[in-house]
């Protein structure tokens, strides 16, 4: 089995800053693509950004230049660091992974329970 946990969410803002980790564990033999989603009260829940196979990422428009995702194979780990955040920005982010658990065999979606951030003075 696999667990994905988010943090890093808070109350900051209009114009700051946050990070945020996603951890993964459990059985992870390799981890394909990662993303992040966010959804917003009374939204729809939409992929705000992601690292797709070959290392290329991808941003919603409303995040570009001011959001970054990245990884750390190493320690399993997703980052999105945010900044310039704005009200519009308020959201549960959920952290969103492609795992394979065992050497040949296809790797499977897993998602975290999300981090609240809230941006607002």
């Amino acid at each position: 089995q696999v667990q994905l946990v988010e943090s890093g969410g808070g109350l900051v803002q209009p114009g700051g800053s946050l990070r945020l980790s996603c951890i993964a564990s459990g059985s992870i033999f390799h981890i394909n693509k990662v993303a992040w989603y966010r959804q917003a009260p009374g939204k729809q829940l939409e992929l705000v950004a992601a690292i797709i196979e070959g290392g290329s990422t991808n941003y919603i428009d409303s995040v570009k230049g001011r959001f970054t995702i990245s990884r750390d194979d190493a320690k399993n780990t997703v980052y999105l660091q945010m900044s310039s955040l704005k009200p519009e920005d308020t959201a549960v982010y959920y952290c969103n992974a492609e795992v394979v658990t065992r050497p040949g065999s296809n790797g499977m979606e897993y998602w975290g329970k999300g981090t609240l951030v809230t941006v607002s003075s």
